[in-house]
């Protein structure tokens, strides 16, 4: 029997795994926690805004030289940014293929036992779909500045007074994280249950975290856009 046959009849261990829906989820959670620490992240570089340009500018500046000299110039950026798409791709993925189980193995005559739990699969959804969308327009806007007005490259402070000057860049970016708002809020929870951490006496603390960092997140990145609007930040 040659390797290639063993091999076709013997699955590797994270094969197996991912092709199951216990591992899909696994997937889903840890990339979604990956992510959850992304945000963090960057809602406090955000709000670096409100000390003024010098700051944020420092900040963006210092995010390129991390790491050296052991990393060269904007190496971290980049490990970061393939991470996290990875990160992206393996959540989306993992959420599509588990949808169109969830689909295929559900008997109708149960469809109005299911009521809440289908709002909340369809919140992720369309959630998932408007943060994808997203994530394509803010790279545009604020990494390669192809749709930002008046850009300049290595100034964020000024990119993002020169985004959120527009209404259809403080609509967009307000829609987009209500939408991560929901998307964390369930997602959390979700996580909680798939990786062991809920029980009868934690499940009121874990809905109490997630409902905290959902309006934690949804506030630190809206009042961005906002303070721009009310001419805070200039």
């Amino acid at each position: 029997m040659t390797t290639a046959t063993r091999t076709a009849r013997h699955p590797s261990i994270l094969l197996t795994l991912w092709r199951s829906t216990v591992g899909k989820k696994a997937v889903m959670a840890v990339s979604g926690l990956v992510m959850l620490l992304y945000l963090v992240a960057h809602m406090l570089g955000n709000l670096k805004v409100f000390f003024g340009p010098e700051d944020i500018n420092g900040y963006a500046a210092w995010l390129r030289t991390l790491g050296q000299p052991f990393l060269g110039h904007e190496w971290f950026l980049w490990i970061a940014r393939v991470g996290l798409l990875a990160a992206v791709v393996l959540h989306g993925v993992a959420a599509y293929q588990l949808s169109r189980r969830d689909l295929a193995a559900r008997p109708s005559k149960y469809a109005h036992q299911r009521r809440r739990a289908s709002y909340a699969t369809r919140t992720m959804r369309w959630g998932g779909v408007i943060l994808a969308l997203f994530i394509v327009w803010h790279v545009l806007d604020l990494t390669t500045l192809t749709v930002n007005p008046n850009a300049e490259h290595g100034k964020p402070y000024q990119n993002i007074v020169a985004s959120f000057g527009t209404w259809y860049g403080c609509t967009i970016y307000i829609v987009a994280m209500l939408a991560v708002g929901l998307h964390v809020r369930h997602g959390f929870w979700s996580a909680a249950q798939t990786l062991g951490a809920n029980n009868a006496r934690r499940d009121r603390a874990l809905k109490l975290t997630a409902d905290g960092l959902a309006l934690l997140l949804t506030a630190g990145f809206l009042s961005v856009p906002v303070a721009v609007m009310t001419g805070v930040v200039s």
